[in-house]
């Protein structure tokens, strides 16, 4: 992705939550941005072109995230609470910026990239507990793979304005009460006690 494009991703995406799927179009994104329709045209072809281009930058971001914090050769605890504080500290660039109301319009390109980020992050947290059950931090009756599956769907309840709306609770708030809850649900009685040690030490 070149700088130019970088750089107009990031300006729309800070547009969209007053955006409705009528008003989504190059013409009103070019006035409220103040520059040529036909820039956007050239740089993303289409408005579907540039949603997939938003969510592409949205799930890089994400990866990063993992890949600058692997989850090996640490306490499984460890690698668990610094990726999640920092996908709370950068929520604004992985966050999906594509409204509810812009969805339907989207859910072919929306669908594909869903797909890809549950699929990246259940590997991700698969990994994660698995190896904390080897290092006797998480309790070995649970499934890897249904535990990932909770995460993951923890994190997209927590993207819904229906169940949490931003006005009334912030999402640093509600990350941490997430975290703290669901790492107290699986970790054994020696992994709890590290925990407990840990965030005594660091501001979550």
């Amino acid at each position: 992705m070149n700088t130019t494009n970088l750089v107009l991703i990031e300006d729309v995406r800070k547009l969209l939550s007053g955006y409705t799927s009528n008003k989504f179009t190059f013409k009103n994104l070019a006035k409220d941005l103040k520059l040529p329709a036909k820039k956007l045209v050239s740089a993303f072809g289409t408005e579907s072109g540039l949603v997939e281009e938003i969510l592409n930058y949205e799930q890089q971001n994400l990866e990063n995230i993992f890949s600058e914090f692997d989850f090996t050769g640490t306490n499984a605890i460890d690698g668990l609470l610094v990726v999640s504080k920092e996908i709370s500290n950068k929520f604004a660039n992985i966050f999906p910026s594509i409204t509810f109301d812009l969805r339907s319009r989207f859910s072919e390109v929306r669908q594909k990239f869903v797909e890809k980020r549950i699929s990246f992050v259940n590997a991700k947290i698969k990994s994660n507990f698995e190896h904390g059950m080897h290092q006797g931090m998480y309790r070995p009756d649970l499934s890897a793979e249904l535990v990932s599956r909770i995460y993951i769907s923890r994190l997209i309840d927590l993207h819904n304005p229906d169940f949490f709306p931003n006005e009334t609770i912030s999402f640093s708030v509600l990350f941490d009460v997430m975290f703290d809850t669901f790492i107290r649900g699986i970790v054994t009685d020696e992994g709890k006690n590290y925990y407990e040690k840990k965030i005594r030490c660091m501001k979550f």
